[in-house]
């Protein structure tokens, strides 16, 4: 029997234990979307096998590939089609074929054909269709995932009192670091300059920002490369958007709306323990078709929820979570070109303070890489996933490089998701190049 008790540190390997050896865990659907992924597919399902935890499967749908992706599949897995009682409680593009493993090894895989929906979205709702289990995992199939990620992800659900809805764990960029067995075997900072800002990027946000949402149950969105989520409240939320580009807090959005309009207390958690590697974009090309889709995204997300924001109905999700990600996420790069505009205009008519400007420009600025700095130091100091100070340096030396290298990217980027979305210009979900990671044996 499950006998943990009311859970305060959420690293425990006894309280692991207890669980993987429990014979009521609730099952779990890792539910993986790919799109011409035929370089680390078979790696990262090979990973995605080996999870530990007592009652899971593993649901791949590969979203109309034009690689070979699929191939590599029914070869590697020794997969056939088989006849599947598949119910399409969320609607998604027609599904072609479903697919099962002659091999007794591969019993947990289910590989989902169907046609491509243009979005990540439109594809997590056909493995929502076809998984058994009560809650799915939501992830990439360039992903990494810690081995104990389920017996970690679960753990909020089993001993919250309100009933947990969704959560959500730190990522880091798997980019440089060591892969053996599909499994991590040593972290490192990415080599390339821009994963390591996006390694930088991604930590703060995580183990800074999502840990003080979570404290006020106003977690804003759930990863899409990362997520736990109660099967029955996504499927009465209506699943993913097929169409949205930013479906992690679109989800997030859909659950949150159900639960308070049926009256329904839930909370949204998040643990702060590193449980996935991504392969963050190795350039400023990718990086920018990225930066652009989920500049749309949010965009998008105010346009179909914009009865969200300022509404006292929808409560904290109405009052606090849309409206910082209004002001501070979705107007802030208009913000910074105004204000970029307005420098240029007073340089010009020779009206700039110089002294006072330097004043406020080394205040923002040092308070900026001091934020970073702390968070560093934190994790560092916290979790130990880097062996040497140098690696440590790395990150440090980022720091004070963001402001003037990587975040002026990110605004352009989002500035110009804004545009395509106004616009009305095609964004699709498969852009991501992915070079695959180095493995060693």
């Amino acid at each position: 029997m499950i006998t943990i008790i009311r859970y305060k540190n959420y690293n425990s390997n006894l309280d692991d234990e207890t669980l993987y050896n429990s014979d009521i865990a609730p099952g779990i659907s890792v539910v993986a979307p790919a799109f011409n992924e035929e370089k680390t597919i078979i790696t990262n399902v090979h990973s995605l096998l080996t999870l530990e935890y007592p009652l899971f499967e593993v649901v791949i749908v590969n979203d109309g590939s034009k690689d070979k992706t699929l191939e590599k599949l029914i070869t590697e897995f020794e997969l056939v089609e088989v006849p599947y009682a598949y119910i399409e409680k969320v609607k998604t593009k027609p599904v072609k074929k479903i697919y099962k493993s002659t091999n007794a090894l591969f019993d947990k895989l289910t590989v989902v054909d169907k046609e491509n929906g243009g979005t990540k979205a439109d594809a997590s709702n056909a493995g929502i269709n076809a998984s058994v289990f009560p809650y799915f995992l939501c992830t990439d199939v360039d992903c990494i995932l810690a081995r104990n990620t389920l017996l970690k992800m679960i753990k909020p659900i089993l001993v919250n009192k309100r009933k947990v809805i969704a959560v959500g764990a730190t990522l880091r960029m798997v980019n440089s670091c060591e892969v053996s067995a599909g499994a991590i075997t040593r972290v490192k900072p990415p080599k390339a300059l821009i994963p390591r800002f996006q390694e930088l990027e991604y930590i703060r946000a995580y183990l800074l920002s999502k840990m003080g949402w979570s404290f006020l149950n106003c977690v804003p969105n759930v990863s899409g490369g990362l997520g736990l989520f109660d099967k029955e409240v996504a499927i009465r939320s209506g699943g993913y958007d097929g169409k949205s580009h930013a479906e992690d807090m679109d989800l997030v959005t859909r659950m949150a709306s159900y639960m308070i309009n049926n009256k329904q207390k839930y909370k949204i958690d998040y643990i702060p323990l590193s449980c996935c590697w991504t392969e963050g974009p190795p350039n400023v090309k990718i990086l920018g078709r990225q930066r652009t889709r989920w500049a749309a995204g949010l965009v998008q997300l105010f346009v179909v929820h914009r009865k969200i924001l300022f509404n006292p109905k929808f409560k904290r999700m109405g009052l606090i979570v849309f409206p910082y990600a209004f002001f501070f996420e979705f107007l802030a790069p208009m913000i910074e070109l105004g204000g970029v505009i307005s420098i240029i205009y007073l340089v010009t008519l020779g009206k700039i303070n110089w002294e006072l400007a330097l004043l406020v420009f080394l205040y923002s600025y040092s308070f900026a890489v001091m934020i970073s700095i702390l968070v560093i130091i934190w994790d560092n100091v916290t979790f130990k996933y880097y062996n040497t100070f140098g690696e440590v340096l790395k990150l440090v030396i980022v720091a004070f490089l963001e402001p003037f290298l990587y975040h002026p990217l990110i605004t352009f980027f989002g500035l110009r998701g804004y545009f395509k979305f106004l616009s009305s210009k095609e964004l699709s979900w498969g852009t991501m190049t992915r070079r695959g990671v180095e493995t060693s044996s």
